[in-house]
């Protein structure tokens, strides 16, 4: 299982030495599921902790935490096309002859 994780390879690149990957697979999934990898986690955590080898700094690189375009509110390049667009455009002429022959 740690092999999987510290290599970041598929569940069925697992080599042969460790058994069939589904039985592995299973085991990791019932682990996390139980709640054993956080025991571990937080046990080793508190382990290292105490003996002064865990350094609590986080750091966030904002280059990978990059929104959606959509996200900002940016609106696509070129001519709008579509059912709602021309809707959008008719209520605003609408709006701007009524606007017109109200003055």
């Amino acid at each position: 299982m740690l092999w999987r994780l510290r290599t970041g390879a598929p569940w069925r690149d697992l080599p042969e030495r460790y058994g069939p990957w589904q039985t592995v697979y299973e085991r990791f999934a019932r682990w996390e599921a139980d709640g054993t990898w956080a025991k571990l986690l937080g046990h080793v955590q508190v382990r290292d902790d105490v003996a002064g080898r865990v350094e609590w700094t986080v750091a966030v690189d904002s280059t990978v935490n990059r929104a959606h375009q959509h996200a900002a509110g940016a609106r696509k390049r070129g001519t709008w096309t579509g059912t709602n667009c021309k809707i959008r455009a008719a209520r605003r002429r609408a709006r701007h002859s009524v606007g017109l022959g109200a003055g």
